[in-house]
């Protein structure tokens, strides 16, 4: 098997894998530098099943960011489960700070839109500082794309998962209806991660992009970049977005 097909398998057995080495060391800085700088000036903070620094949609914060839209060394495994319509339903960002605690495990799709074929959204999670099991790196439990179950049934003890680790400029792709749950955070420094959450085309956005996009960084977008944000045609109107329901 090649890398890609090697990926895809793992997908669809365990529901997830890393992909080491997509980010070059200086990238992974560069943009770990871009976040915190956004932290300070729009982060808030979540307490969203678990507490961390927050800081939504990134592509409208700086444009360092839009090179991760449509990365090379991922793209053709979203493209893979989620076809060349996809959207980019957000990128996010959670600063995980020593003594955070865990997130309680959940899916991010909800048991009305639960397919055991084919997901409707994909995760990635780019590390920008080494993952451990010390600084609370993501926990997944393998094979509960499949369970048909959306959370943990109330009372479950979720006794067997696996923490992601890598160095920093992997990244973590996993398909959205795994349970998963950050982990806590016992060293002592910051755990910096990137949260680019994918969705089939007739899905709407989780943060519209549309919302608040410096008009000037649409000639920065790729041809692809541009699709998959939906602003092929111009920043337009507003598309729909969970956040104005």
């Amino acid at each position: 098997m090649n890398t890609l097909e090697q990926s895809i398998a793992e997908i669809k057995v365990y529901g997830f894998t890393v992909l080491e080495g997509v980010l070059e060391a200086a990238q992974a800085t560069a943009l770990r530098e871009a976040l915190i700088r956004c932290a300070q000036e729009h982060g808030t903070e979540h307490k969203h099943r678990g507490p961390a620094r927050h800081v939504a949609n990134l592509p409208t914060l700086d444009p360092l960011f839009l090179n991760l839209i449509d990365h090379p060394k991922v793209m053709p495994l979203l493209e893979h489960f989620l076809g060349k319509t996809l959207i980019l339903g957000s990128l996010n960002a959670r600063i995980v700070r020593p003594g955070d605690t865990e997130q309680g495990f959940h899916s991010d799709i909800p048991a009305e839109m639960l397919n055991m074929d084919l997901p409707v959204m994909m995760n990635t999670v780019w590390m920008l500082d080494d993952f451990s099991a010390r600084n609370g790196g993501t926990r997944v439990v393998p094979g509960t794309h499949r369970s048909g179950l959306a959370a943990p049934p109330e009372g479950l003890e979720v006794k067997y998962f696996h923490q992601a680790t890598g160095p920093a400029g992997s990244v973590l792709v996993f398909n959205g209806q795994c349970w998963h749950a950050g982990g806590a955070n016992t060293g002592t420094a910051d755990r910096h991660a990137l949260f680019g959450h994918y969705r089939k085309r007739m899905l709407v956005f989780q943060f519209d992009p549309h919302d608040r996009f410096p008009p000037e960084w649409v000639e920065r977008l790729s041809p692809r970049q541009r699709e998959i944000l939906r602003m092929h045609k111009g920043l337009g109107a507003p598309h729909a977005a969970e956040v104005h329901f």
